[in-house]
Parts: structure tokens; sequence; C-alpha cells
């Protein structure tokens, strides 16, 4: 896999993973553990949900830079379809 900014965003989630795991051992408050674990999971959520939404975008692409899917190429072939019956009919008048 090559560097991309993903590779930060996973590296963040094991670094809060373990904060998330060593801070009930952690001689803190009571206060600031809560505190503590109440960031981390907020964190945790907005990185993994930026992963996730990352990977989908990324398996949609076909690879020149358009999406791919039913409705994008259903869509497409009838546009190409509509739009050379336009320039054939042209042509003829």
């Amino acid at each position: 896999m090559r560097y991309t900014e993903s590779m930060s965003k996973e590296t963040t989630v094991c670094i809060l993973g373990m904060v998330v795991f060593f801070i009930p051992f952690a001689g803190l408050p009571r206060e600031y553990k809560e505190w503590a674990l109440i960031v981390s999971g907020v964190l945790l959520m907005m990185v993994g949900y930026s992963l996730r939404r990352i990977s989908f975008l990324r398996s949609i692409e076909d690879g020149n830079g358009g999406k791919i899917g039913e409705v994008f190429r259903e869509s497409g072939v009838i546009l190409q379809k509509e739009q050379s019956d336009e320039v054939d009919q042209k042509l003829q008048i």
C-alpha cells in the first residue's frame, strides 16, 4: 500500500485504540479518565467514518475518474445512443 492520507488516519485509529485501552490503568482522577474516553471515542468514530467513506468512494471508481454502478453506466449508454441518434439525424438533413 502506498503512503496516502488514509495511512495517517489508520495510525490515528491505532493510537486512539491504545489510549482507550490504557486509560483505565492510568493513575488519573476518575473525571479525567471519563473525559479522555469520551474524547477518544468521538475521535475514533469520526476517523472510522472517514476511512469507511474513503473506502466506499474508492470502490465505486472505475480508474478513469468516473464512477461505476448500474445507474451511471446505464445513463451513460442511453445518453450516448441518444446523442449518436441526434447526430445521425442532423447529418441526414
